[in-house]
């Protein structure tokens, strides 16, 4: 059975002062994507107005430019030239960092963050391109969306020979910019961050970096989404891939369960598909950086590679699918967005049986930021969230929760929301036991 929610009081010695029994509450589990949420109307999840136009203003034509760009710098190899205009990586990182600053409406923070790099008795300085935009709260953590944008050869090493990374990975670092554009537009709750990183195709060496430094300053990062080789090819499968290792209740699962709901209020026609692996065999990407530091990271990868077209002369820009790289950026900002511009995620909640089977006493110290809350109560053999259930924000904080199938075993979670429909992250799971 599905299980329903209402305030209660419990009878005799162990009675409880809670409000009186709400009116049932709307339960649905997804919406269309252009479904957008009255704020006078009952409290449910789904899509934004804000957030839609944001995705619907994704441009294709500027991920195009922004691609060619990239690829016009010949190299950026780790060892290409840098002093350069036009060419190697030097042109490239400073080009990136302009472009932030251009597109950034005057609130994104844009620093090169420096880091030697060295290999064969040479030792190179690399920079990671880092751009900021600060959340209202500097307490609700931070959003990071990455993409490294070196590029390279068959041998790692060469940094002179022609190596255009349209795919791998000016399709990645395109993601960032347009998403960049659009969302510093706006303020959020949370913290996003936009990272450039160089030295991915040596090892990581940008991202490993990053984290240790960002670590060390006491940032808390909340997700990461990183975006390597999403540029797509004419004929392939609509569909991104999510990679990442954990079980139904990881927070790396939840992560990709969180993208995959966002993403089916704002680009339900473009899929998921999650792939339980740090990497595809005998590869890496920056997110593993985050995840060894136990932060919850995903890479985001079209849904097939051509190996034949990476890491040579043959990743060029006419070979993409712009349409699939626009839909990847529409995805990105759809879950930057609402993340963000969402309370903060909540708690896990206090779940104490009660002496009805099947019948439990969730408790909460309620935001004031939210409006109310939605509760998951995720059959732990199952991937995906269920039908929803709602609670105001004056009915939140105790709630009994009646009616469980004594025979399934639940991971109860909960988000809270906003009044036009932002969700925010899922609390870590409870599991219970009827």
């Amino acid at each position: 059975m599905s299980p329903s929610l209402a305030c209660a009081l419990l009878q005799g010695p162990q009675q409880l002062n809670l409000p009186p029994p709400p009116t049932p509450l709307p339960v649905v589990q997804n919406l269309p994507a252009d479904t957008v949420i009255n704020p006078q109307s009952n409290l449910i999840a789904g899509a934004d107005a804000d957030i839609l136009n944001m995705v619907r203003s994704v441009s294709q034509q500027n991920l195009v430019a922004y691609v060619q760009t990239l690829e016009g710098f010949h190299t950026r190899n780790t060892f290409s030239v840098t002093n350069v205009e036009g060419r190697g990586i030097g042109a490239a990182r400073r080009w990136i960092f302009n472009e932030f600053l251009r597109v950034g409406n005057g609130r994104l923070l844009v620093e090169a963050d420096e880091f030697p790099y060295s290999s064969g008795g040479v030792t190179t300085n690399q920079q990671n391109i880092v751009a900021t935009l600060p959340g209202r709260d500097p307490n609700a953590g931070a959003i990071i969306l990455s993409a490294h944008y070196d590029s390279r050869t068959f041998d790692p090493n060469d940094g002179s020979s022609f190596a255009p990374g349209a795919n791998d990975n000016g399709s990645g670092t395109a993601v960032l910019l347009e998403a960049a554009r659009l969302l510093s537009a706006q303020e959020w709750n949370q913290t996003i961050i936009f990272v450039a990183f160089a030295a991915e195709e040596q090892g990581r060496y940008g991202s490993q970096h990053f984290v240790t430094q960002t670590l060390l300053r006491g940032t808390k990062i909340n997700a990461v989404l990183n975006f390597d080789i999403v540029g797509g090819r004419p004929g392939i499968p609509q569909w991104i891939r999510a990679i990442t290792p954990g079980d139904a209740s990881s927070s790396t699962r939840e992560l990709v369960r969180y993208m995959d709901l966002v993403r089916g209020f704002y680009v339900p026609q473009f899929g998921l598909e999650h792939v339980n692996a740090e990497d595809r065999d005998g590869r890496w990407g920056d997110h593993l950086s985050f995840l060894y530091a136990g932060i919850p990271a995903v890479r985001l990868t079209e849904s097939q590679e051509d190996p034949t077209m990476q890491h040579n002369s043959a990743d060029v820009s006419a070979a993409l699918d712009f349409n699939y790289l626009r839909q990847v950026t529409q995805l990105a900002v759809a879950v930057a967005a609402t993340a963000a511009g969402s309370p903060t995620r909540p708690s896990a909640p206090t779940i104490a049986a009660m002496s009805e089977p099947g019948a439990y006493l969730i408790s909460w110290l309620p935001d004031a930021n939210a409006a109310g809350y939605v509760i998951s109560f995720r059959p732990v053999e199952s991937e995906n969230y269920p039908t929803f259930s709602y609670v105001l924000s004056e009915q939140s904080g105790n709630v009994a929760l009646t009616n469980l199938d004594t025979a399934t075993r639940y991971a109860v979670s909960m988000a809270a929301l906003t009044r036009n429909g932002r969700i925010s992250f899922f609390s870590p799971e409870v599991v219970i036991d009827n």
